[in-house]
């Protein structure tokens, strides 16, 4: 797979939206189309589609959806009936910061423009459109900047990653992924580490898949392996992304990353956060104050058909955790490598 033909998880084609079906990779490679903004509303709540920012994509084009089966001639009307359709798609995933900025800059758009209620529907699809274009311009401007600050020795480097953060979590191209394919389209990659990442195992499932696909070396291993691994020496950096980032530079990420930043702190090994600043709350001082979504517990204790734990047992199912800042070498963004501790003078420049 080369640089001009991607994986796209997201796309809007002739009178909808085309997703990528993640709950059935590496399997099955399999397309749904939707619709209607209930479809999306569940498409996101189910994981069909995730990642930040591809789930900031995908609530933009639902928004759009909404808006267009919102019968009424009244601005008025219109508007009131679009923050329903809001809602609605806000309470699908909680840490997702990306799904409440999306919206907002939806919203925000239907306000700001003037006309008829089809001149707000076409205003509407068009910037849903913008933000999928914009995702995938920051993806590789994140890729860029990655490459710019990863260790200039050895000269190939063997890079350790958590969760899925590549094309598949994005419009395209990946924020964490897409430092490891700057890396590997330059020349500097040796190998890539996957985390399986339980209990989805997006590391096994979606981050092994892309990596595959496009010939980039990759060696999975399980969640507990990582400090074995920078132990004997194997890794030279580790990239994740987040969901969403506290203004002093806490992240939330796919459970486990917080035991990865610690091993990596244990051992010397750079910890980077790859995510676009629209990732950064700004709003939250700190990580204490990120939502963590709780998940059904079924996902602990099966896989697939198979129950893996015996009755009785109690099971806890938080999907994210929480990397304090003083665990994070930089936070990669489309404006380069920033220290945690210097996010705040960016602030001015986040789109909404």
């Amino acid at each position: 797979m080369s640089l001009t033909n991607q994986v796209y998880p997201v796309v809007w084609q002739g009178n909808c939206v085309l997703l990528i079906d993640q709950t059935r990779l590496p399997g099955e490679y399999a397309v749904v189309e939707i619709s209607r903004c209930d479809d999306m509303a569940l498409a996101i709540k189910t994981m069909i589609v995730r990642g930040a920012p591809a789930i900031g994509v995908a609530a933009a084009y639902g928004m759009y959806l909404g808006a267009r089966e919102i019968e009424t001639d009244s601005r008025d009307e219109f508007l009131t009936r679009l923050e329903a359709v809001a809602q609605k798609l806000r309470a699908t995933r909680p840490t997702a910061v990306n799904l409440f900025w999306a919206i907002d800059r939806m919203l925000k758009t239907a306000r700001q423009t003037i006309g008829p209620v089809e001149h707000l529907r076409q205003s509407l699809l068009n910037m849903a459109q913008t933000i999928n274009a914009e995702d995938l311009q920051t993806c590789r401007a994140i890729g860029d900047r990655g490459l710019e600050v990863l260790p200039s020795t050895p000269a190939k480097l063997r890079i350790l990653t958590h969760c899925n953060a590549g094309a598949l979590a994005t419009a395209g191209y990946g924020t964490a992924l897409g430092v490891v394919r700057s890396a590997w389209y330059n020349g500097r990659l040796e190998r890539v580490y996957a985390d399986e990442t339980r209990p989805r195992l997006q590391g096994t499932k979606l981050t092994a898949w892309e990596c595959v696909q496009e010939g980039i070396p990759v060696t999975v291993i399980t969640d507990g392996m990582a400090a074995h691994c920078m132990q004997r020496g194997m890794v030279d950096a580790v990239v994740v992304g987040a969901d969403r980032i506290a203004a002093n530079g806490d992240t939330a990420n796919k459970i486990g990353t917080y035991n990865v930043a610690l091993v990596a702190k244990a051992h010397n090994v750079p910890f980077f956060v790859a995510a676009p600043l629209s990732t950064v709350d700004f709003k939250l001082s700190d990580g204490r104050e990120i939502p963590i979504e709780e998940r059904d517990p079924e996902e602990v204790f099966q896989i697939g058909d198979t129950i893996i734990c015996p009755p009785g047992a109690d099971f806890y199912n938080p999907a994210f955790d929480v990397t304090p800042a003083n665990l994070v070498t930089a936070i990669i963004t489309e404006h380069g490598a920033i220290s945690p501790s210097q996010l705040a003078q960016f602030q001015t420049q986040q789109v909404v």
